[in-house]
């Protein structure tokens, strides 16, 4: 087990030394900085997916989905923040009391 955590260890260390390594030149190139500030975005949206739609190793829709849409309506509609995760929570809570 403890092999195991300083493996990881040593994985994260280094994998961040390589980031503080890569040359200013190559961090001030535009598509450089383009990925950089998307990859936060994808990350987070895998994220997402991930949670919403699967249970251990099955892919399941329920009413987590139903959840994930009144979020994105809400969104789109401009709604602030505390809304959108309020009408997500509920809109899950009365999907999954119903079903």
């Amino acid at each position: 087990m403890w092999t195991a955590v300083l493996i990881g260890s040593l994985g994260c260390y280094a994998l961040k030394l390589a980031g503080l390594s890569v040359p200013a030149a190559v961090l001030a190139d535009r598509r450089v900085q383009r990925v950089a500030a998307l990859l936060p975005i994808a990350l987070l949206s895998t994220l997402i997916m991930i949670q919403t739609f699967s249970t251990g190793h099955e892919l399941t829709i329920d009413a987590r989905a139903a959840g994930l849409v009144a979020a994105v309506t809400a969104q789109l509609l401009k709604a602030p923040f505390l809304v959108v995760v309020g009408l997500a929570c509920a809109t899950a809570a009365l999907v999954h009391l119903i079903a």
